[in-house]
């Protein structure tokens, strides 16, 4: 019956040994995890923040180029107003054309 009781014991140990290995492996994994998961939380705001000046920079362009097409526009109402003396010619009304 002590013979069983050891047994019993030394088994108990052993169980008890790899629940620890489980434990520290989990542990492990939990840190590594963390770890990735903050890493990815930088990365999520680095890119983020690089979206957010591409589309700064694409509004930009977009309203360069806007700029750049009512210069040319301002430049052809000159022209036509120099050509033909007066703005009101063109178009009719003065208006858009």
């Amino acid at each position: 019956s002590s013979r069983q009781a050891l047994e019993q014991a030394r088994v108990a140990v052993e169980e008890l040994e790899d629940v620890k290995a489980v434990v520290k492996r989990l542990e492990e994994e939990n840190a590594k995890l963390r770890r990735q998961a903050r890493h990815s939380e930088k990365e999520q705001r680095s890119l983020c923040s690089r979206a957010e000046g591409l589309q700064e920079e694409r509004l930009l362009a977009e309203g360069q180029g806007l700029r750049e097409q009512i210069q040319a526009q301002a430049a052809r109402m000159a022209s036509l107003e120099v050509s033909s003396g007066t703005v009101a010619t063109v178009g009719g009304g003065g208006g858009c054309v």
